[in-house]
């Protein structure tokens, strides 16, 4: 990429709200970025559509070859239905509901831990950065893709409220599931994330950490929206 292109796109701003499966990142990010008028990155969908992309073609997730090797073809993107919600689409297919699924999930978790699937998709994600912004979500936007974004937060919640918070999610789906396997899934990638070799959840030195345990939906975005005002100011 030419240094004036470089140039340019780093003066766009950027805010990456990083944190665990389960901190509610996705939906903070998607209402803060509504309400700055900026672009969203829903970088995990980039990872769990590589996974749908390798399931679909019956690769075996312990293969780093072949998992490199689909990370470069496979098409993903993303497209706003008539109701604006934000559509994943796969290889020319509408993912949207099999990324949501724990089996996705984990897969994506298994992905993301080889480093060069994540390298593969780096600038995938750096392109998500135009103007007038961007709110970057996921689990290294603000220590690896965007280390120079001037607005950081990182999400928190206990293990056991992000575990009932998608236990609700799923049973409002129609998805039988139970809370203890809900929490012990999440302790185990919460492992996983943590003490991978390359870009372990964690968050930037410069980030603002919020807890979100107890907390609305609200009160969460307005914290976020705080931590803009107060760097711009």
């Amino acid at each position: 990429m030419p240094d004036s292109v470089n140039a340019q796109a780093s003066a766009v701003p950027v805010l990456t709200i990083d944190g665990p499966s389960g901190a509610g990142k996705g939906t903070i990010s998607r209402l803060v970025a509504a309400r700055l008028g900026w672009h969203y990155l829903d970088s995990g969908a980039l990872y769990r559509g590589v996974g749908v992309a390798a399931g679909w073609a019956g690769l075996d997730l312990a293969d780093p070859g072949a998992l490199i090797r689909c990370a470069f073809d496979a098409h993903i993107g993303f497209e706003e239905d008539a109701a604006g919600e934000l559509r994943v689409i796969v290889n020319g297919v509408d993912a949207t509901d099999e990324l949501r699924t724990e089996t996705a999930g984990a897969a994506a978790s298994a992905i993301a831990a080889v480093p060069e699937v994540r390298a593969a998709l780096r600038e995938r994600q750096r392109a998500f950065r135009r103007p007038p912004g961007l709110v970057a979500d996921g689990r290294d936007m603000g220590t690896v893709i965007f280390p120079d974004a001037l607005h950081k937060v990182f999400l928190t919640a206990s293990p056991e409220e992000r575990a009932d918070r998608r236990y609700k999610q799923l049973k409002d789906k129609g998805v039988s599931v139970t809370l203890d396997d809900l929490l012990r899934e999440i302790l185990a990638r919460d492992a996983r994330d943590a003490n991978r070799a390359v870009a372990p959840l964690r968050p930037a030195e410069d980030a603002v950490c919020i807890d979100t345990t107890g907390l609305g939906i609200d009160a969460v975005v307005e914290r976020v929206l705080a931590v803009v005002s107060a760097a711009r100011a």
